[in-house]
């Protein structure tokens, strides 16, 4: 395992089935295989989300986020509408955002998971050399409910 997870992830992939937590720990491990120098943003709100980026700041430079819903898991990619999708598996119709979904672990065994993942940290550029220790996990409040403008 490349590092351990979260004890704050953990804590929140408890309120799920086993498979599925399983699922996510298992697609972290992937992702930081690939992107061993990555920063984790954690959020819990209608689902767990895990951010990743090189910076910290996952909404604006992030490359991927893992979503833990209650019987799938998605990758999601930032930019993935500008991916190349020859498999013509990447989902979503929004502006940028594309995902796969991953319902069991011989999904995640298939190499494309790997390829788009490398595709997507390739767009935003190299990754720092080191971060440092400590500073490669974060875990954000919940989304606060956005006010009303008058």
């Amino acid at each position: 395992m490349p590092r351990p997870p979260d004890r704050q992830l953990l804590h929140y992939l408890a309120a799920y089935d086993p498979h599925v937590s399983d699922l996510t720990l298992a697609l972290r491990e992937i992702v930081l295989e690939e992107a061993p120098s990555a920063i984790e943003s954690i959020v819990e709100g209608y689902a767990v989300a895990i951010g990743f980026s090189f910076t910290g700041k996952p909404l604006k430079d992030g490359f991927c986020h893992i979503v833990t819903y209650a019987s799938h898991v998605n990758l999601g990619f930032n930019r993935g509408a500008l991916l190349p999708d020859p498999n013509g598996i990447l989902i979503g119709k929004g502006k940028s955002i594309r995902h796969i979904t991953i319902s069991n672990h011989g999904e995640l065994e298939n190499p494309v998971v790997r390829r788009y993942l490398q595709a997507a940290i390739e767009q935003v550029g190299a990754a720092p050399a080191e971060i440092k220790a400590g500073k490669n996990s974060k875990t954000l409040a919940k989304p606060k409910p956005r006010s009303k403008k008058r």
